[in-house]
């Protein structure tokens, strides 16, 4: 499903639905396994350190750092034609899981392995929301 700029809406399953809740709340959820009390990301349905099925969901503080990233100069389907050029990153958060997301904001195509980003949540279609981060700390 997209909005109406054209860029896809999240989809949730039954091991991402709490996550996508809470970011419709601006809310940075991640997975800790309560077996062996690593964080991880994606969410998914084993811990992929010890492969238990036990899991609570903790609040990020959405701090992290900029671990790689590329500038996408050409879109990879039409509804992304818009925003190019685009910085898409890995992000080592603080609690130690990796993500990849979009850095957003007016010096974004400025970033460097290193910097240090803050979570940010860039709105989609029927209220959902979308977890991007912006260089220190600056809003969107």
């Amino acid at each position: 499903m997209t909005n109406e700029s054209g860029l896809p809406v999240p989809a949730s399953n039954a091991d991402s639905k709490a996550y996508w809740e809470a970011a419709a709340r601006d809310e940075l959820l991640i997975r800790r396994c309560t077996a062996c009390g690593k964080h991880h990301f994606p969410p998914r349905h084993l811990c992929p350190k010890c492969w238990s099925d036990k899991f609570e969901w903790t609040k990020s503080a959405g701090k992290g750092v900029v671990y790689s990233f590329t500038v996408m100069h050409r879109a990879p389907i039409p509804a992304f034609a818009k925003p190019v050029p685009y910085v898409v990153a890995l992000i080592d958060l603080d609690e130690g899981p990796r993500m990849m997301a979009n850095i957003l904001g007016n010096d974004a195509l400025e970033t460097k392995v290193g910097d240090r980003v803050s979570v940010c949540f860039e709105e989609r279609a029927g209220g959902s929301k979308l977890p991007q981060f912006t260089r220190g700390g600056a809003k969107a």
